[in-house]
């Protein structure tokens, strides 16, 4: 469709690979870029390794209209998502005058000392623009099409609301949800025709347990209502068609 827009996340940090932070962004972000008809189409989580950044943003760049980042923007030396980001672009390093300005008086106010490390957080892609950060200050970056967020899910949660009402937007995406206590195999078959009825939908099929009975959520999204409902007599028709009692939830 024209008017649909892609987003992908990168979340960098090897405290999410080796398990000893989870990640709250993803979740948060695919909600948030929804509400605005933006589509979440790919996240990748990957290690703080300057190539490994380059590789993921140039090629996600290149896919989606928006590339977010969440992580790596701190003052320790494993901080490496601003560089590498600048790398990826050919850019060099530069402080942002604004950046270093409020960094200095939020610090200096609260008798904090300024150091070399803690001006990192002033340092961006020569050219980006900053993202406001309301809750420490400490900013984020916008260059092209990349956003560069904190991994702190409270700060990078301030730092998307910034963002939000700048970003382009597409056609609302709705969604019709459907529950039986079918068994995801039973209604597989006839699910995969109603799929291939309506290819301008996204029909996902989520298997769950209740109280041992095996039982199936099937999940309609896409951006026509008309269509969505059409569908969706077809899946509850089918549930039935199964042995199954369709237990609509409709929601968008």
């Amino acid at each position: 469709m024209s008017d649909r827009v892609t987003a992908a996340l990168i979340v960098i940090g090897n405290e999410i690979l080796s398990g000893r932070t989870k990640d709250a962004n993803l979740s948060f972000l695919a909600g948030g870029l929804n509400e605005i008809g933006v589509v979440l189409a790919e996240a990748r989580v990957i290690p703080d390794i300057e190539a490994k950044i380059i590789e993921a943003v140039n090629a996600l760049r290149a896919e989606h209209d928006y590339v977010f980042t969440t992580g790596g923007i701190g003052p320790t030396h494993d901080d490496i998502t601003a560089a590498s980001v600048a790398a990826a672009f050919g850019r060099r390093v530069v402080r942002h005058p604004e950046a270093e300005a409020a960094l200095r008086g939020f610090w200096e106010d609260r008798d904090i000392e300024v150091t070399p490390a803690r001006l990192r957080m002033a340092e961006v892609p020569e050219g980006a623009a900053l993202v406001k950060n309301s809750l420490s200050i400490a900013p984020g970056f916008w260059i092209e099409n990349v956003i560069v967020m904190a991994g702190i899910p409270s700060v990078m949660q301030v730092m998307f609301e910034a963002v939000k009402g700048e970003l382009k937007r597409g056609a609302k995406i709705l969604s019709r949800a459907v529950s039986c206590q079918v068994p995801e195999g039973t209604i597989a078959a006839g699910l995969a025709g109603v799929q291939a009825d309506y290819p301008a939908l996204d029909i996902g099929s989520y298997p769950y347990f209740n109280e041992g009975a095996p039982g199936t959520t099937l999940v309609l999204r896409g951006t026509d209502e008309a269509l969505l409902d059409e569908a969706l007599a077809k899946v509850e028709a089918l549930v039935v068609e199964c042995g199954g009692t369709p237990l609509a939830a409709r929601s968008g």
